[in-house]
């Protein structure tokens, strides 16, 4: 409907927004004429407004219980918003209490799982299923036929800075500080990086600031190998996955969008998350899972990339 004002509402992290690419290409597909606004946090919002799919991007400061007067902020702009219908992507206990800021009203259509919201996503095995098929049963309950895979064709990302060369293999070591269990050991990644090195291949390290103590380890250990902490966004990561080979790295936001870009992507997962739920999806994804990650060997690793790194 021409003139209709949406809001979707997606905080993050990084491999959830990934896997929320595909649903935001459904909603702008089957409002083509609306007005369609993204509420988001601020690490996605550049990424996010240099996409087709929203006329604007707002950020959210997430305020605390305690924090009356974000709260009040928050509610005088999603109500100033006027909006006819949410899409509520994030489906968290805060995106839920965003719906009950337009008290008393008038509230917009609602698809998520807020309480008396208009278009609840009440199946009671919801969080049985992969994000992404839970995100798509929400939207067909919601009107919204299909989504389709996550495309990156929309980015204008270029590599040639790194100099990476056409030999590259990206490892994403890192993690949330907080999983330590979600890590192959850095030594496996850095007796990894020799045997890529020893093939021929160029091994390339990717991750933050938080991770620059488990990066320049690997680096240490291999000097051949390129450490690019901290100096990459979402539009480098991109621009890399394209340029690489292959990519291997922990269950952690970079590898999601990495693999979105399309790189052959090897993820390892240990028993702190369940693939079936998460992983990414696709022909050129493989997984490794171990209940316990020192368990998986560089032999395991190096098999399961052998189809993909051809003559480095």
């Amino acid at each position: 409907m021409s003139g209709q004002r949406i809001l979707v509402v997606k905080l993050g992290a990084l491999g959830d927004f990934v896997q929320s690419l595909g649903p935001f290409a459904a909603i702008r597909h089957h409002h083509p004429k609306a007005q369609i606004t993204l509420l988001t946090t601020a690490p996605f919002r550049r990424f996010a407004e240099a996409s087709r799919w929203f006329d604007q991007v707002w950020t959210d400061d997430r305020p605390g219980f305690a924090q009356i007067g974000g709260w009040l902020e928050l509610r005088r702009r999603l109500r100033g918003g006027r909006f006819d219908r949410v899409y509520d992507l994030q489906t968290s206990d805060r995106s839920g209490a965003y719906y009950r800021l337009f008290w008393p009203g008038p509230r917009p259509e609602w698809s998520g799982i807020a309480a008396g919201c208009s278009h609840p996503h009440a199946n009671p095995n919801r969080d049985t299923l992969h994000t992404i098929d839970r995100q798509a049963e929400q939207l067909r309950i919601a009107g919204i036929p299909s989504a389709p895979a996550a495309d990156l064709g929309w980015v204008a990302a270029d590599a040639s800075r790194f100099a990476v060369g056409d030999a590259a293999v990206v490892l994403v070591p890192g993690g949330a500080r907080h999983r330590p269990d979600k890590r192959w050991p850095a030594d496996r990644f850095a007796a990894l990086a020799r045997r890529l090195v020893d093939k021929g291949c160029h091994p390339v390290l990717l991750g933050g600031e938080a991770e620059a103590e488990i990066l320049a380890a690997v680096a240490a250990a291999v000097p051949e190998a390129q450490n690019l902490c901290g100096r990459t966004d979402l539009f480098d990561l991109v621009a890399l996955a394209r340029a690489a080979r292959a990519a291997v790295g922990n269950d952690t936001g970079p590898m999601h969008l990495i693999a979105a870009a399309g790189c052959p992507s090897l993820m390892l997962f240990s028993a702190a998350s369940d693939p079936a739920l998460c992983a990414p999806r696709g022909d050129r994804v493989a997984i490794r899972q171990a209940s316990d990650l020192t368990h998986l060997t560089v032999e395991d690793v190096l098999e399961a990339l052998s189809g993909w790194l051809g003559r480095c």
